[in-house]
């Protein structure tokens, strides 16, 4: 992993030197940026990684206020934090969970889900916290009309945008993490899933300009998922600790019925009811029949499925539980077997204590003195 005393190098450039300074070399990569901040010429470029573009005027009650719109060069932006977030993946690593998972003596693959459980608590932990406020200063929480009045939703505020993109870079950062830490061929496919599952959505949110509902539905999937993932690293600490698991799995089906009644809402009913249904994608306007639907099906598609996926493994669980506590009734108790008893010339030996035939100890014979 990256930051570690390492005794052992590797040929420049070679695929293990890579992975096992993937993290420095986009170190590197970031502070080229940041260096370029400290010239006039190179300024602007770097402007061009670092901040959100595309910003407008826009004017309010009493003054101007600055708002956001996405573009072509927020892919620039993206790809800068990427980096960051790589930079941050590797710190957690080398300094957290690492020095954790030495003391718990994990078998290699709890020791990967170990380390999968323990970066996405952080990430959820932190991303529950950012979201919960950004919804409660935009008041997009205490207004639910908000989720499709005025659409479409073109001039985001700073902190949405910032967080939008933020997002996208850090799932994206997620696929080439799958070759540096060097996840199991088994283990590749699952994660695979979730991963584009979640870019499809937060860029749909994003670029079809449903960043408000986007916002509610992620506070509500990353409070399940960390509970989830906390959960998980309780259990590999000790693994009669499930307590937290019931906890998640009665949390787990009531938010995939908040998230398809927002869903649902806000869309069938809110922006069906919407004046402006035309499909104008200059103006950020997708508000028509077709992309409504697509958007439901999508949403209903991937609640159904991560619905099924849960009945089908707590299914796997209870099987296997009243597996192993019918084979612990059918083993019978070993009989004990009773005190074997040695006899020898003046008495014999119980359990190491010699007895004498009528039960008593024998004396000890008392030498004569000369």
């Amino acid at each position: 992993m990256a930051f570690r005393r390492r005794t052992k190098s590797y040929p420049l450039f070679s695929q293990e030197f890579v992975i096992h300074n993937h993290a420095d070399i986009g170190f590197c990569l970031v502070l080229c940026v940041l260096i370029g901040l400290m010239f006039e010429v190179t300024a602007k470029t770097a402007f061009l990684f670092i901040l959100p573009q595309y910003n407008v005027s826009v004017p309010a009650a009493d003054s101007e206020t600055v708002h956001y719109h996405y573009g072509p060069k927020d892919l620039v932006t993206i790809l800068f934090y990427v980096f960051i977030t790589v930079i941050l993946h590797a710190v957690v690593q080398e300094y957290i969970l690492d020095k954790i998972s030495k003391r718990l003596h994990l078998s290699k693959v709890k020791h990967s889900k170990f380390n999968e459980s323990g970066q996405l608590v952080i990430f959820h932990l932190s991303s529950v916290v950012w979201c919960f406020y950004v919804v409660v200063t935009e008041g997009y929480l205490t207004n639910p009309r908000s989720l499709w009045e005025d659409y479409p939703h073109v001039y985001l505020p700073f902190q949405v945008k910032f967080f939008y993109l933020c997002q996208l870079a850090y799932w994206l950062h997620a696929l080439p993490e799958l070759y540096f830490q060097k996840v199991r061929k088994e283990e590749i496919p699952r994660q695979l899933q979730y991963i584009c599952l979640y870019l499809v959505h937060i860029a749909g949110a994003y670029l079809l300009n449903l960043s408000r509902l986007g916002l509610l539905l992620l506070l509500l999937q990353y409070s399940t998922e960390f509970l989830f993932h906390t959960a998980r690293l309780f259990y590999f600490a000790d693994e009669n600790n499930e307590k937290l698991f019931s906890a998640w799995a009665a949390v787990f089906g009531v938010t995939r019925l908040f998230i398809l009644t927002l869903a649902v809402l806000a869309i069938g009913f809110g922006l069906a009811r919407m004046e402006n249904q035309a499909f104008d994608p200059e103006k950020g306007n997708f508000n028509t029949l077709l992309c409504r639907l697509c958007v439901l099906l999508l949403v209903c598609a991937a609640q159904a499925w991560l619905m099924w996926r849960f009945i089908h493994s707590q299914l796997r669980h209870w099987r296997e539980y009243w597996t192993e506590q019918s084979a612990k009734r059918r083993v019978p108790a070993a009989p004990r077997l009773p005190a074997r008893l040695v006899k020898r010339e003046s008495g014999y030996h119980e359990n190491g204590v010699v007895k004498a035939e009528n039960g008593t100890s024998p004396r000890t014979k008392k030498l004569k003195s000369p």
